[in-house]
């Protein structure tokens, strides 16, 4: 039997893109130098808005087969930023996409906003109890904007971390697994102001004409509570590669991209990080530059060597 890879990354999303734009750079990354990193995602994005007027026939509204181009777009993504391992939670399709808050898709039979918490989290408890990750990473409690599906992702990943670790529970599920470290999502204020000035001069020279607010990208937050920044330069292409993977969604020209509201945002290549279970490793009060710093070597209940 093949050991599996010392350093195991987990990641909790939403829809597919909205890993690419979040974590692209650290998932390539942390893939690069040999780590196992494994994707789930709770919807399909069945409700997502379609860019491209020659997939305008895909939406929620006309033949409602968005879905399925979006597992292929997340498949592209992946293949991008050499991450293997990518799932639905429960399956594909199992949870739909809730659409955005407030609106009769949130109550729907089969919505994710409207899923059961523990019945959710049990189908990611036997992805951790598989996985065995040390390092999980998801949305803060409001999702980074407010989405349902966003919330409903942090609930359920933060429910199965502490389910995952209770013997008691499912033993049919594998056996116990303890996640050493679990991070936020976030983005420093200071850094995303200052990438919107700088993107005032960009636009100059790109297709997009109209710059979102800071207050649109996900996660904003003081710098104080950032414990943890990944430098992700290097695979900057891979993830900007990605994000453009997810044509239903993104339209990208680099350094920007937009959404489906025409909105242009900078491509983060350095991805930033709230620590908010386990111990943080810094230096004279420095952010952590390792999701992994500080975890030493053991071997796991099952036998699974960690580091």
């Amino acid at each position: 039997m093949t050991e599996p890879p010392a350093r195991r990354l987990l990641l909790v999303h939403a829809h597919p893109d909205d890993e690419s734009i979040n974590n692209g750079a650290t998932m390539a990354k942390y893939a690069a130098e040999g780590a196992q990193v494994t994707l789930v995602t709770c919807t399909l994005g069945e409700e997502g808005e379609v860019i491209p007027a020659e997939l305008a026939h895909l939406a929620a509204d006309r033949e409602d087969s968005l879905g399925a181009q979006r597992i292929g777009e997340l498949a592209a993504a992946m293949k991008e930023l050499g991450v293997t391992d990518h799932r639905f939670l429960g399956g594909a399709g199992r949870y739909r996409d809730s659409g955005m808050m407030g609106l009769e898709q949130n109550r729907r039979p089969g919505a994710f906003w409207s899923a059961d918490l523990d019945e959710a989290a049990a189908h990611l408890v036997e992805v951790i109890r598989e996985v065995r990750p040390q390092v999980l990473v998801t949305y803060d409690p409001d999702g980074g904007y407010g989405h349902p599906d966003h919330i409903q992702a942090h609930r359920v990943a933060m429910r199965a971390a502490e389910l995952a670790a209770e013997p008691a529970f499912r033993g049919d599920l594998g056996e116990p697994h303890t996640i050493s470290k679990i991070y936020w999502n976030r983005a420093p204020r200071s850094v995303v102001e200052e990438r919107f000035r700088w993107m005032t001069g960009a636009l100059r020279f790109s297709p997009f004409t109209t710059p979102a607010a800071v207050a649109d990208v996900p996660g904003v937050t003081d710098d104080e509570r950032i414990t943890t920044e990944i430098d992700g330069t290097p695979y900057k292409a891979a993830k900007a590669a990605a994000m453009r993977a997810h044509a239903t969604q993104i339209t990208v020209s680099e350094p920007l991209f937009v959404l489906s509201n025409d909105l242009a945002q900078p491509i983060f290549e350095v991805e930033y990080y709230e620590l908010v279970r386990g111990e943080a490793s810094r230096k004279d009060g420095a952010r952590e530059t390792d999701l992994f710093a500080g975890l030493e070597r053991v071997t796991d209940v099952a036998g699974v060597t960690a580091l």
